[in-house]
Formats: structure tokens, C-alpha cells, sequence
């Protein structure tokens, strides 16, 4: 297949598949915490845009993890970071405006990054012919360099820029300083002095020594002096510099756009990548999702929060996995349980495992089978704004009502602790509504909720509960598992918290 882009099959508008905002969810799910760890240290790349947007099409996202797939073999992997860096070297080789202010250095410059370019792409496409990419995307790359790298605008401009880099490179001359009398002339095969200093006073050398001489420093700029030594230089070989003249008139605009495009979109890959390896150096695993646009039964082994991972390790802490599954009728997971024991971490994971499958890239777990939706909405608790005029639950009221107006059976919902500012009964009544209307969607979807009523609301529950030690319900396990919600161990760690439980109450009773 003709190759247009390693991020998406067919040819697209690249502005159309970028969003300089993120989406709205990314704060509740934490989302712009994970791509601002992974983007770290990749900033002249501006990769956050290509996480704004989901892909829609299987095809798409298949294409997306054949290439990452590919980039998890170590040589492939160093072919691609060592082209990126010949390139990151042509662009700071560039000439620039407020730095460089001599034509010959500028030309000078620009011949170095043509000759930086030419030797990336011709490295990168030999290291591809060397190697057996399985994905479309990378073989169809590996056909474009090779077509480039062939052609005879190309072969031209790399014998050409190579050739001038090493008639340059053999110009010899000399500089004659006479008071403030500055010649320069040819080199005449004049001796190196410095070579018969040294010999006359090797005699006098006593083991290791101190090295007193100045280093030549090659800075960015040029000063005018330096640029009339040049220009001297440039009389005494006129035809060298000539050519290199006609060489950068010809070749300013040397770089194929497909493979500067390339350049930038390949980080993606090799950032994601990167950041999984310290996950799975702690042992944590990841997969590649298996989508359909037609099952909505969904599964998932060992998954978790990628963001609060990453604070976990970074403290030396231990993460605890989770495991999901939907069968049959089966839609929406209703997380019951005590505070601080998971649940809002089991949504949050919820929802990143299907934005991040959505951009064809591997997700925490060792098994994921998901449904491809077309958004994921989010309703997390948010602080009080005077701005709105509005309290609390008439805030909730409004953002919910926004999502299911705009929420199709093909969407995700993660819903954390709705309505916990009105009172139980009302809270009770509102989400059963807020439930009723998702069941009727059809969607799939996630409940926080501090009301068991709401478990059993339908078929289309399933309840998980956040687990405590059994002999200290004090003690919170992180684990969210499949059964009936029955509030007893929340019950009995307040009661212990508070000192109301039957021993306690005996010994008050007592005293």
C-alpha cells in the first residue's frame, strides 16, 4: 500500500487528526497526567495533539498496534530512535536568522543538514531492508525510503552534498597576523611548530603533567572578523565555494515532506513505548485490546490506574490490579463499598483502558477485550463555581443531563459518586433516573455510588464492592470484586472508627 503516514492507514488532513485542547475527560480520568509523562522530554515534537483524538475505525487502530507491535523488537525500535536523532542533529545544524548572520556560514550550515538528512533516511531505509517488519505501516515505509532513498533527485543531492562536504573539508590556508594586518594566503606545506616545540622539550617531561593548552571552541556565530577570513578563503577556492552556492540555491527546500511527517508522528510510538518500560520493569503487564464494534461483552485481566501507577511506583508502593468482565444483557459495573478503597481508581482505569485502546495503543492488563465505542463521557465531582450561580446538585443535574443527551448506545459513561451533596432519599431518586436513562441507552458504563439500593437497580447491573481484610475491615484491600453490595464491612469500620460496635457498647454499658 502507497505509505502516507505511520499513524493512519489511508491519507487524511494531519490538522483534522490533531486537537490542540484535550478532551474534556482528560482531567476527571487523569488522562493529561499519563500523556504529560509520556510527552516529557519529547517537547519539540508537540506529540499531546495526537492523543486528543480517538480513532473510530478497527482498521485504524489495527494499523496503530501492528506498527507498535513491530516497534517493541529492540532493533527496529534503535533503527527508529537513532534516524530521530540524525534528524533532531539536522535541525539544530540549520542555519538561523538571529544567529547567523554570514552567507557562507549559513551555506556552509545548510550543506551539514542536507548531508545529516540524506544520511538519516539512507541509514534508516538500510537498517529496514535488513529487517522484517509484520506490519503494514512499517513495510509500507520501509518501500518509501527505499523508493526515496533511489531516486535520482535524491542519489543526486546526497553524491553531490558529500562531494562538497570533502572538498571543503580539504581546504587548507594559512593566517598571517602582522600588528593589525590580517593575510591570508594558501597553505604551502609549511611545518606544524607545534610538533617541533614539543619534541625539544620532551626531555624535560617528568611522568603525568598538566595540560595547559586552549581548546578551540566552535560556537554557534561568527564574528566579522571571522567572516572576512572566510570571504579571503573563499577568493583563494573560488570554484569550492561557487559550487556550494549553486548547491544550496538548488537544495533549500531538501526535505520530503512524508518524511518529515514521519519524523514526528513515529515519536508517538517510541514515547508510549518508553513509558510502559518502567511499568513493566516493575512487573505490571500490558496488552493489546482485541475491539469489536459489535459485542459489547468486555473483559479485562490485571488492569489499573496507569497515572496513580506511576505515583505508586515512584513511591516505592505496590499496584494492585483488577479484573472486569460484561456477559450477556450486562452494561453498567455499580461500585458500591467503603471510602478510600478503590473505586473511583476502578472507574478511572475504566475509562483510560478505553481512550487509550481507541489510540491503538497497548493498555494495562494482560488481556482486554473491549467494545469499540465512539466517546467516553465522564461525571467526576467537581468543586463549587460562583461564576455558574449555580450549588452543587444543580451543577450534577446540568453536566449529567448535558451527557445523556449526547450519549448513544455506542458510548462510555464513568459516573463518580453522583448527587452526593442532596439528601439520601433525593439522591436515591435522581440516580435511579440517571440509571434508568443509561439502561435504556443501552450503554456501557461505570456507577460510583455510596447507595446500595442502586445495584440491583436492573439486569443491566453488575455489582462490584471494594474489598476490605476480613478480619480488619478497617483495612482496605483495593480489590473491587463481583458480588452483591451489602455495606456491612463500611458499616463495621465506622462502627469500630466511632467505637460503637457490640464489644464497645458492653464496655460503656458496663462502666
Amino acid at each position: 500500500m502507497p505509505f502516507h503516514s505511520i499513524l493512519h492507514p489511508e491519507p487524511v488532513d494531519p490538522a483534522a487528526l490533531q486537537a490542540r485542547e484535550p478532551p474534556e475527560i482528560f482531567h476527571d480520568l487523569n488522562l493529561d497526567q499519563v500523556v504529560r509523562s509520556v510527552t516529557h522530554g519529547r517537547e519539540e515534537y508537540d506529540l499531546a495533539p495526537f492523543f486528543h483524538v480517538a480513532l473510530e475505525d478497527v482498521d485504524a487502530i489495527t494499523y496503530r498496534q501492528e506498527v507498535m507491535r513491530d516497534l517493541e523488537n529492540e532493533d527496529l525500535a534503535q533503527a527508529m530512535r537513532s534516524f530521530a536523532e540524525r534528524m533532531r542533529t539536522m535541525r539544530l545544524t540549520l542555519p538561523k536568522p538571529d544567529k547567523h548572520y554570514y552567507a557562507y556560514q549559513r551555506e556552509r550550515l545548510l550543506l551539514a543538514a542536507v548531508n545529516g538528512y540524506c544520511e538519516a533516511v539512507e541509514r534508516l531505509a538500510q537498517a529496514l531492508g535488513r529487517l522484517e517488519p509484520a506490519s503494514v505501516g512499517v513495510r509500507a515505509l520501509r518501500e518509501y525510503l527505499s523508493r526515496h532513498a533511489s531516486s535520482s533527485s535524491f542519489s543526486v543531492m546526497a553524491a553531490e552534498g558529500r562531494r562538497l562536504r570533502s572538498a571543503l573539508a580539504a581546504i587548507r590556508y594559512c593566517v598571517l597576523l602582522d600588528g593589525d594586518v590580517v593575510t591570508v594566503r594558501r597553505y604551502e606545506g609549511e611545518g606544524d611548530y607545534s610538533v617541533v616545540v614539543e619534541g625539544s622539550f620532551e626531555k624535560f617531561r617528568r611522568g603525568a603533567v598538566q595540560d595547559f593548552r586552549s581548546t578551540f571552541r566552535d560556537v554557534a556565530g561568527m564574528n566579522h572578523i571571522e567572516s572576512q577570513i572566510v570571504e579571503r578563503v573563499a577568493r583563494l577556492y573560488p570554484e569550492s565555494f561557487r559550487d556550494l552556492a549553486a548547491f544550496c540555491a538548488a537544495h533549500g527546500d531538501y526535505a520530503d515532506g512524508i518524511v518529515l511527517r514521519f519524523d514526528r508522528e513515529v515519536q508517538f510510538y517510541l514515547a508510549w513505548l518508553a513509558h510502559l518500560g518502567k511499568f513493566r520493569a516493575a512487573g505490571l503487564s500490558f496488552c493489546y485490546p482485541r475491539l469489536s464494534p459489535a459485542s459489547k461483552e468486555i473483559e479485562s485481566r490485571a488492569g489499573f490506574d496507569l497515572a496513580l501507577a506511576e505515583k505508586l511506583l515512584g513511591e516505592g508502593a505496590a499496584v494492585v490490579t483488577n479484573d472486569f468482565h460484561l456477559r450477556g444483557a450486562e452494561r453498567i459495573f455499580v461500585v458500591t463499598g467503603p471510602n478510600q478503597g478503590g473505586k473511583t481508581t476502578f472507574a478511572r482505569a475504566f475509562g483510560q483502558l478505553h481512550y487509550l485502546a481507541r489510540l491503538g495503543c497497548p493498555v494495562p492488563g494482560t488481556r482486554a477485550r473491549l467494545y469499540l465505542c465512539d466517546r467516553v463521557y465522564c461525571h467526576f465531582e467537581r468543586q463549587e463555581d460562583v461564576a455558574t450561580l449555580r450549588g452543587k446538585l444543580k451543577d450534577d443535574l446540568v453536566r449529567i443531563r448535558s451527557i445523556l443527551e449526547r450519549a448513544t448506545p455506542c458510548s462510555v459513561v464513568v459516573m463518580n459518586e453522583i448527587f452526593s451533596s442532596t439528601a439520601l432519599k433525593d439522591a436515591l431518586f435522581l440516580s435511579r433516573k440517571v440509571l434508568a436513562s443509561m439502561s435504556r441507552l443501552d450503554l456501557l458504563g461505570v456507577c460510583v455510588t455510596f447507595l446500595d439500593e442502586l445495584a440491583s437497580f436492573d439486569e443491566k447491573m453488575v455489582s462490584m464492592v471494594s474489598g476490605v481484610e476480613p478480619d480488619n475491615p478497617a483495612l482496605r484491600t483495593y480489590r473491587i470484586e463481583r458480588r452483591p453490595a451489602d455495606g456491612l464491612a463500611y458499616a463495621l469500620s465506622l462502627a469500630r472508627k466511632h467505637r460503637v460496635t457490640h464489644d464497645w457498647l458492653k464496655q460503656r454499658i458496663r462502666a
